[in-house]
């Protein structure tokens, strides 16, 4: 009776972490797609709506917890959506340095009961997992592809392999279609301030308004394939939309130093980087992670993704977006 029904409406997709960086922007993409988008929020005094304010009205928010399994199975049951987007993570690599326990709970388990939900409510509901280039951490091969073996380096990336497994898991034991994303990192002016992109882009600007002098910065050498949050969510529909299941990088293919995303940023405002960084020992991560750079040729040739925004354009628009926001704090 539903399933047919349901199938001529519009397409419903359910997204957890949507107040955050991809959250926003594929809500963002699958409104532009006609679909009926819920959002699955944490009930919580903290939480910023800032990134979907804009898009506010047009949403469903529900609140629900990677915690309990049970909200989950309410969520399914009273919603119905076609697609799950599972991007909700303590997703900053650092702070799972100090919440070890607490990044598993959410970003590991949570991915279990999320499917385990969706396999009692409705095995027909394609699932993608935000898996992450972390998971390669002491790279085994340059560049990495789902092929690679993976070898974590911190809590967060040791996670997220567990909620890519049981995702695999899952599909293979239950016949879900359930995908997993292998996202480098990926960047935009929606970005966290605690991300050292934003914090170089918005250092940048507050420099250029005279308000700090200097940017204290962790391993100046550290390299990363970067590329643009909104094109990285266009994948994350395409894997849903394919008649088969799989996993994919998502990546560039190229990689820059924070030394070349500072030269870059401080470019654009018309400032010398040399002049304003410099090293603090304190932001140099415990265990640091090896040459990240993804080889996305499957994603291409299968998908048919490609990305719309190089690096520098990446970075031009992040310091320009800073220098708007830091002009408006000071009206």
């Amino acid at each position: 009776m539903g399933g047919g029904y349901r199938r001529t409406m519009a397409k419903r997709a359910l997204i957890t972490g949507i107040t955050g960086q991809d959250g926003s922007y594929l809500a963002e993409f699958l409104l532009g797609q006609d679909y009926e988008v819920v959002g699955m929020i944490r009930r919580s005094s903290t939480l910023n709506f800032e990134r979907i304010a804009h898009i506010q009205d047009r949403l469903t928010l529900v609140a629900g917890d990677l915690l309990d399994e049970v909200s989950m199975i309410n969520l399914l049951r009273e919603q119905r959506p076609q697609e799950v987007y599972n991007l909700a993570a303590q997703s900053f690599v650092q702070t799972s340095w100090g919440q070890p326990v607490l990044t598993g709970e959410t970003t590991a388990l949570g991915v279990t009961r999320m499917l385990d939900a969706i396999r009692i409510v409705d095995p027909e509901v394609r699932f993608y997992q935000a898996s992450s280039s972390e998971m390669f951490g002491k790279v085994q091969e340059v560049p990495q592809r789902e092929t690679t073996s993976f070898y974590p380096r911190s809590p967060y990336g040791v996670a997220k392999l567990y909620g890519h497994w049981i995702t695999v898991n899952y599909r293979e034991s239950y016949g879900l279609h359930a995908s997993s994303g292998i996202l480098f990192n990926h960047e935009s002016p929606r970005r966290g301030l605690e991300f050292v992109t934003r914090k170089v882009t918005y250092a940048v600007a507050r420099i250029r308004a005279g308000l700090e002098r200097t940017l204290a910065l962790g391993n100046l050498d550290a390299q990363r394939d970067w590329g643009y949050a909104p094109d990285y969510v266009r994948a994350m529909w395409l894997m849903l939309s394919q008649d088969q299941p799989g996993d994919y990088v998502v990546a560039t293919g190229e990689t820059h130093s924070v030394r070349d995303l500072c030269q870059l940023a401080f470019a654009c405002a018309g400032l010398e980087y040399r002049d304003h960084v410099v090293v603090d020992e304190r932001f140099i991560r415990p265990a640091e992670v090896d040459l990240l750079v993804g080889d996305a040729s499957k994603a291409v040739a299968t998908l048919g993704w490609q990305r719309e925004i190089d690096f520098p354009g990446l970075v031009a628009a992040m310091v320009e977006s800073d220098i708007k926001l830091v002009e408006h704090q000071q009206r």
